[in-house]
């Protein structure tokens, strides 16, 4: 996994077309670059310059900014797992809004992060309930301690070929068993089509033994 370290101001003479070097790659390896010493206004500017980009993923805490590019394995794992549980849900006739990658921010907490996944259930909000990453290679920043300071009440996190869930109470997160929000799904049944090897047939066989 390549990573590259910059300071800011060395990061501010990289134009996004230099950037253009980090692109999704077609193998298990991502590649990382992070940025130090980056003001919050220096941040969000950073995000408005990159527009409508699916190609990197940031998250920043703390003045540090860590950029990105997600793997083909990384990128796979994400979809099959939004697919899956958004056939649980029409199942389960619940309402939901994905955000997709939207990016999360709150200055006063100094965090921000585009989520793999995202979903707003049974109203939709501002910022969503439960939101989902998948993990080929870790990464400098901790995940949660950004999540944590978004308030984001759920989050699970796919690596290694298991699934862990986190709920947030009392300002702290916590290692759950199941789904605090969706109690009825059955997590294990989920997973064991995650690396179904054909889309289709996973969502059908996953909805069939529902």
């Amino acid at each position: 996994m390549p990573t590259l370290q910059l300071n800011y101001q060395i990061m501010s003479l990289l134009s996004l077309s230099q950037l253009a070097n980090f692109k999704t790659s077609h193998h298990d390896s991502e590649q990382r670059l992070i940025v130090t010493g980056m003001s919050w206004d220096e941040y969000e500017q950073f995000i408005e310059s990159l527009g409508d980009s699916a190609a990197y993923r940031t998250i920043y805490l703390e003045g540090v900014l860590e950029i990105m590019s997600p793997s083909r394995r990384h990128e796979v794992s994400t979809e099959n797992i939004g697919r899956l549980l958004e056939v649980y849900l029409e199942v389960a006739e619940i309402d939901f809004w994905g955000l997709g990658s939207t990016t999360l921010r709150v200055r006063k907490g100094e965090a921000g992060k585009e989520p793999d996944k995202c979903y707003c259930l049974e109203t939709e909000k501002e910022f969503p309930d439960l939101a989902i990453e998948v993990i080929v290679t870790s990464g400098n920043i901790k995940i949660l301690e950004v999540y944590r300071r978004l308030e984001i009440k759920e989050v699970w996190l796919w690596q290694d070929d298991q699934l862990n869930v986190y709920y947030l109470e009392n300002e702290q997160y916590s290692l759950q068993e199941k789904s605090q929000l969706l109690p009825n799904l059955n997590l294990n049944l989920l997973c064991q089509f995650i690396n179904h090897p054909n889309p289709r047939l996973a969502m059908k066989e996953f909805r069939e033994k529902l």
